[in-house]
């Protein structure tokens, strides 16, 4: 007993002496870690230094007096919160859109990606590629202003509707047409860009899978639904998890340029709230509450989905 515990020490040891140390490994590959400086150096000053204004969310914050002069308020705007007039509606809004969004949004990419993989002629993919691509490098503003003319009573859309007999109307002036027009009009614009991840993770499926599915006489349903879909399942999973921790970070500018005071019934998210409050109204620190309060949202459906999807598949960020 006592040789077998000496051979595990000195093999123990043998591996720690062979293990290279930080400093060794970044003399090593230092134009790596060079590389890598930028996105550290992007992470830490405008991802975790504004951390510390966090803080204002539990004072009565005062340009004049500071940070640390302000007076300390506790949980006071956290309440005026939860109790105000507005928390209800930009909770539901938020978490309505979210869900249309996950529902409809977040399927979309999936099945181009798997429609894509099942062209062979390689003229036509790429051109569809392309095509749906280009939306997602057009600039927010300039996609508003394409919704904007294009449900204007005016517009293409009502052209349609009054083709079939429809009324003419101003879409983006009715609340009930709002999340609509904002989820499908994201999709168009994000739909292309998502299939990149779910066309990467087809190429690395592999093949002899496909070879075995026809050789037991399965078509090309049966070999998307059985070689196709769970090899794109872990890609799948961990993007879902990823969606589902910023579910409540529906995002304020696209709401901004949208939205007017007709729709805020079904418009006005906490994203857009918060810019209200904190930068038209100065409430600073009324606005960082909310925020904060967002991100602890946010925060926990993460590590919910990904405890929930660590349990079930084992699949999961950690």
């Amino acid at each position: 007993m006592a040789a077998i515990n000496q051979e595990v020490l000195t093999y123990t040891a043998a591996r720690k002496k062979a293990r290279p140390g930080l400093l060794l490994d970044i003399r090593r590959n230092k134009l790596l870690y060079v590389m890598l400086l930028p996105v550290l150096l992007y992470y830490v000053v405008f991802h975790y230094a504004p951390m510390y204004g966090a803080i204002i969310a539990f004072k009565d914050f005062s340009p004049r007096l500071g940070i640390w002069g302000s007076e300390w308020v506790g949980f006071a705007h956290f309440e005026n919160f939860f109790t105000g007039a507005y928390f209800w509606r930009t909770i539901k809004n938020t978490v309505l859109i979210s869900l249309n969004e996950l529902v409809f949004g977040f399927p979309a990419p999936i099945i181009l990606a798997l429609l894509l993989n099942e062209v062979r002629n390689s003229i036509f993919k790429r051109t569809v590629q392309t095509v749906t691509y280009m939306p997602y490098f057009i600039s927010l503003v300039v996609i508003c202003g394409i919704i904007k003319d294009f449900t204007a009573s005016s517009g293409v859309i009502n052209d349609i509707i009054a083709f079939f007999g429809g009324e003419r109307l101003t879409l983006l002036l009715e609340p009930e047409w709002f999340r609509t027009i904002y989820v499908s009009s994201g999709i168009w614009q994000h739909i292309g860009w998502g299939t990149i991840i779910y066309l990467a993770a087809l190429t690395g499926i592999d093949q002899e899978q496909y070879e075995a599915a026809k050789m037991d006489g399965a078509g090309r349903w049966k070999q998307m639904l059985n070689v196709t879909l769970p090899g794109l399942m872990p890609t799948i999973i961990i993007l879902l998890i990823l969606e589902l921790g910023r579910m409540m970070n529906v995002g304020f500018e696209k709401i901004i340029l949208l939205y007017n005071p007709s729709t805020f019934d079904t418009a006005d998210v906490v994203s857009s709230y918060v810019y209200r409050v904190g930068l038209q109204e100065f409430n600073y620190s009324f606005s960082s509450a909310v925020g904060l309060f967002n991100s602890a949202v946010n925060f926990t459906l993460l590590l919910g989905s990904n405890w929930i999807s660590r349990k079930l598949n084992s699949t999961s960020l950690w």
